[in-house]
């Protein structure tokens, strides 16, 4: 019987070996007043930010960096910050696809889980909660790479 898993064929593969909350947090400096129904809708803004480290043997901690902030005006309704890991190991993986695997292909599996838990996060501040469309990291990556190539690098070469 032949093996045709990708482990035996030797296609790339990503296993996550771990998820946590590595951190999170919320601030609601107004309460009680910022939970008024008489207020209007606070704007928000959310942010995201990818963190790769690598801990060797082709294991990466990958950590999506979810904020948002609300306010009314210029007071603060709220700030929820989660910071949502995994540890990812790549199998066969070509060392010019590692970069965008991290940055894509691993937030793209977290992404459910910071999600929910910055959903929890606001319903339990006394707030709705905030539910985030799904994220294209895909374009995100490469929209940041053209950024970067297009940027003057002050006579520098970056590889």
């Amino acid at each position: 019987m032949t093996d045709t898993s990708d482990a035996a064929t030797g296609n790339p593969r990503i296993g996550l070996m771990a998820q946590y909350l590595k951190d999170c947090s919320y601030e609601n400096p107004n309460a009680p007043q910022s939970l008024s129904n008489d207020l209007p809708t606070p704007t928000i803004d959310v942010g995201m930010d990818v963190q790769v480290q690598p801990l060797g043997d082709n294991r990466f901690e990958v950590a999506l960096r979810t904020t948002a902030t609300a306010s009314r005006e210029k007071d603060a309704v709220f700030v929820a910050e989660v910071l949502f890991a995994g540890v990812f190991e790549l199998f066969d993986v070509p060392a010019e696809q590692v970069q965008p695997v991290c940055l894509v292909e691993c937030p793209r599996l977290l992404f459910p889980f910071a999600r929910r838990v910055l959903s929890d996060l606001t319903r339990d501040g006394g707030m709705p909660p905030i539910l985030l469309d799904p994220v294209d990291f895909g374009a995100l990556y490469e929209r940041q790479r053209a950024e970067a190539q297009a940027a003057p690098t002050d006579g520098e070469t970056i590889n």
